[in-house]
């Protein structure tokens, strides 16, 4: 079994040094017997599950229920009147405006910058749409290979539809051997290239390995070649700390999901830096317009200057309320300086913790040839915290030989909830607002039974 060893224990706190560790009240954590943790024993069968999935789906703040229930309330006893006559003062007709701010301070922004909107794709779509203006010099699209189907989808579209075939997308990949990009090779691409790239679009924390990307240095460098810089926020929002403002980034997009705990498929948002803040909208929508005349219905389109100029339909206000619940328990907490700094060390923890694991291989000794028939896992994330969020990817061993599958069905059984990327990565994302270390610590041991479990079992051939 782990043990906490002098590496480990530097990064754990105690009770007294971890003010944020009350804010796992804040949310409700599903137990192991509403997970089917089928092999614990019945007195834990009430007990928290150790969730370890909020890089796929947060779980539920305790505020963002009683919000939503608020609202139930208010439809099922005002009905339309609730657009303006609210008895919690959140009239219906402005309700992302409540949004507006806390979402500014979560990616660095200005209030105006910002617009809790649609979803991610749909997003991307309208900012590639404006944004993209390929010339027949520069027409090119650089990004990450294997970004998420979101971003590869609505580039090749977007692509396709001005006339362009793939050889407009320049998809960088690491370099042979390696899980990761190096920003180096990146800014030469850049460079080299730049002419001809009227897009620079990566994701802001790779969803697959994990990676932070630099992406202040990286929109520098697209700036001086004259590219336009966007970045898919959907892994870093609420993650690692953001200065979209004063980072000069052109435009992003994101989800709220993930670890900004809104619920499943809830209501997205985009930032639009202020430079663009007159740009001509080119998918006008009614909620758009300006708000003072908005419901005068006037033939002429009026947009709001900035980021909510681009919205379309008016929000779901289940949806919109459900993220605002979030953002004010992020709010409470101190914001993302904090929460980073209990991110740094819980994931600090994680990863010394897998290290003393027997069953822990170096990532030099994990790839291609020099992999052996021995049940291992390392991690493909980078070992630099600056370089990576909350998240760590584990590649089981040996690869392609169905290790993964039987761990990830093993830590199921024993109340351990991460998520897979076939065909050997298993994802694991301790969040600081709701994990704690003792989190960490059962998700090792488990994940050392697993291992063992299938170490007497053998990998499937």
């Amino acid at each position: 079994m782990s043990t906490i060893t002098p590496a480990s224990s530097k990064f754990k706190l105690e009770a007294a040094e971890d003010p944020l560790r009350i804010f796992r009240d804040e949310f409700i954590i599903p137990t192991n017997a509403q997970m089917k943790a089928t092999t614990l024993a019945p007195a834990l069968a009430d007990q928290p599950c150790t969730y370890l999935c909020g890089n796929s789906l947060g779980v539920l703040p305790k505020r963002s229920k009683q919000l939503v229930e608020e609202e139930l309330q208010v439809w099922g006893t005002r009905g339309v009147e609730g657009h303006f006559d609210h008895p919690h003062g959140r009239e219906w007709m402005r309700i992302a405006d409540f949004v507006h701010p806390l979402l500014a301070e979560i990616v660095g922004a200005n209030d105006s910058e910002v617009a809790c909107m649609g979803t991610l794709t749909a997003n991307l779509n309208l900012m590639m749409n404006t944004f993209y203006k390929p010339t027949k010099e520069r027409y090119k699209i650089l990004c990450e290979v294997k970004a998420f189907p979101s971003d590869q989808y609505a580039i090749a579209s977007q692509v396709v539809s001005r006339g362009f075939d793939s050889s407009a997308i320049i998809e960088m990949s690491p370099r042979p051997g390696e899980y990761t990009l190096r920003t180096i090779d990146i800014l030469d691409v850049i460079a080299r290239e730049g002419a001809s790239i009227a897009l620079v679009l990566f994701s802001g924390v790779q969803y697959y390995t994990g990676q932070t990307f630099a992406m202040e240095t990286i929109t520098r460098a697209a700036k001086e070649q004259g590219c336009v810089c966007g970045w898919d926020l959907a892994h870093a929002i609420g993650n690692v700390p953001l200065s979209l403002h004063d980072w000069d980034v052109d435009f992003a997009v994101w989800c709220t999901y993930k670890y900004l705990n809104s619920g499943p498929g809830a209501i997205g948002g985009l930032y639009v830096h202020e430079r663009w803040a007159d740009e001509p909208i080119r998918a006008a929508g009614w909620w758009g317009h300006d708000s003072a005349t908005r419901f005068d219905m006037p033939t002429v389109f009026a947009r709001i200057r900035g980021a909510q100029g681009f919205q379309q339909s008016n929000p779901s206000v289940l949806a919109t309320v459900s993220v605002l619940g979030s953002l004010e328990v992020f709010k409470k907490a101190g914001g993302m300086q904090p929460i980073r700094s209990r991110s740094l060390r819980l994931t600090g923890y994680l990863e010394a913790l897998l290290h003393a694991s027997r069953f822990y291989v170096p990532i030099e000794q994990a790839s291609g040839s020099s992999q052996t028939a021995k049940v291992g896992v390392t991690v493909i994330t980078p070992a630099n915290p600056e370089e990576r969020g909350a998240q760590l990817s584990l590649l089981f061993l040996p690869t392609g030989r169905g290790v993964m599958p039987l761990v990830l069905k093993e830590l199921a059984e024993r109340g351990v909830v991460g998520d897979s990327r076939k065909p050997d990565v298993i994802r694991l994302a301790p969040c600081p607002l709701y994990n704690s270390f003792e989190d960490v610590e059962r998700g090792v041991q488990i994940l050392e039974e697993a291992l063992e479990s299938v170490e007497r079992g053998g990998p499937a051939s």
